[in-house]
């Protein structure tokens, strides 16, 4: 029997839901790339989905809402952990990769919907269940830092890649500077020392 349109979403593996989510979040890449992150909306992405918009406002609630999700679970999929034996050489190669990944229309649209979106509980929960999964991998860096003795027994792996991404947000969503080697080089010495001047247990402390 043909399941009727206005059904309740069923979440089961390869059901008829999964279809419609893996359809609705190409569309939104697609339509993100052509046009923009502030061009995306609900009516263009029910037809390149081949879906209902109200079944796309019964799943996500709002446009805003719609495209966090997709961009974070896209995005989840990137930055890759590297992993060349340093502390220095590990760091740089994930703020290099973060800023080409930010210059490409995936991770610009992805930083813009973070920075504009306005919060509601799902976007909450999306973000920081996005965030909390970046954290927990990009502390692989400062844990094998660590256990070479790079850096300090009580660093936090946290406060270290914030320091790391924070001026990379910045120029690029708000000072428009320029994030080059001699940039990133800067930016992982300054990281680094700061970690071996004011560890996180102590600085937490104050």
């Amino acid at each position: 029997m043909t399941e009727p349109e206005n059904a309740a979403p069923q979440r089961r593996p390869g059901g008829r839901a999964a279809k419609v989510t893996e359809a609705v979040h190409r569309a939104v890449l697609e339509a993100v790339t052509e046009q923009g992150v502030e061009n995306v909306g609900i009516p263009d992405i029910s037809r390149r989905a081949g879906v209902r918009d109200s079944s796309i406002y019964r799943r996500w609630g709002t446009r805003e809402n719609l495209v966090l999700d997709v961009l974070l679970t896209a995005s989840e999929r990137t930055l890759p952990l590297p992993d060349t034996g340093t502390a220095h050489g590990d760091l740089t190669a994930f703020a290099t990769a973060l800023i080409s990944y930010l210059e490409t229309p995936l991770g610009d649209s992805l930083a813009r919907a973070l920075a504009y979106v306005t919060d509601s509980e799902e976007i909450t929960e999306a973000r920081n269940t996005f965030w909390e999964t970046r954290y927990r991998a990009n502390q692989q860096i400062v844990e094998r830092a660590v256990e070479r003795g790079e850096l300090p027994p009580d660093t936090d792996a946290r406060q270290a890649i914030e320091l790391l991404i924070a001026p990379i947000h910045f120029r690029h969503l708000l000072t428009r500077q320029p994030a080059d080697a001699a940039f990133v080089e800067r930016l992982v010495t300054h990281v680094i020392g700061a970690m071996h001047s004011v560890p996180a247990k102590r600085a937490r402390r104050t």
